[in-house]
């Protein structure tokens, strides 16, 4: 199942898969894509991202990048720019998180404005310390941007799966709630915040972070091989 959109009323569903949702080449395009199809769509607009089965999504698709190397460099790019355009996006985002979350599919969770998490299985998890693999300039920024300090200490450098409980305990998501509210849940809450102005919201948001949108857009500064 590739990334679609749904549209229910003033929310529009993205839906990132029903498997492990990584980021290989194609999701990433098709998903930048609904993006901006989202974005230039008549408001009121909110939206939910969500997925179906274990996984919300596991981050960077590394088997495709191996037998990709040409494209890398171009990969990371758009994968930098997902997490841009989210966090700024000029329409409220709600992340339905049902299932794990982990890597880039994390912080992919983490550039919306709201998160709602089910609370008696999946993990977020960062575990970029036990790949090895540093963290980009532009996703320290991010990550530091959107979780609190302590947590992000911990989440980053020990690479701890979060439960929904304890993800919601410690700042990383907003709510944690039974498997069967989390898609219910984000919905009403994009239904309601889908009326701000989107040009207000959009403003807000780029100056709030102005910083880390520059830092992730700088695609020397995060190319592969770019000392971190």
């Amino acid at each position: 199942m590739t990334p679609s959109l749904e549209v229910l009323g003033d929310v529009h569903v993205l839906h990132l898969g029903d498997a492990e949702n990584r980021f290989d080449g194609d999701w990433l395009k098709t998903v930048l894509d609904l993006l901006g199809e989202i974005a230039n769509a008549p408001g009121p607009r909110a939206l939910v991202t969500t997925a179906i089965g274990r996984f919300w999504s596991l981050g960077l698709d590394l088997d495709w990048m191996a037998a990709n190397p040409a494209e890398i460099e171009d990969h990371l790019a758009r994968m930098h720019e997902l997490m841009a355009r989210m966090l700024v996006a000029d329409f409220p985002t709600v992340a339905a998180i049902q299932g794990h979350a982990f890597a880039g599919g994390a912080m992919l969770a983490l550039a919306h404005d709201v998160q709602i998490m089910r609370e008696d299985r999946g993990f977020f998890c960062l575990p970029e310390i036990d790949l090895p693999v540093p963290f980009t300039p532009g996703l320290s920024g991010l990550i530091a941007a959107r979780l609190p300090r302590r947590v992000a200490h911990e989440a980053m450098l020990t690479g701890r799966r979060y439960g929904g409980t304890d993800a919601a305990a410690a700042g990383i998501v907003d709510e944690a709630v039974p498997e069967a509210n989390v898609l219910p849940q984000a919905l009403e809450r994009a239904r309601i915040l889908a009326t701000k102005d989107a040009s207000t919201l959009g403003t807000m948001k780029a100056r709030l972070y102005a910083d880390v949108v520059a830092t992730l857009r700088d695609r020397p500064a995060n190319a592969a091989g770019a000392p971190a």
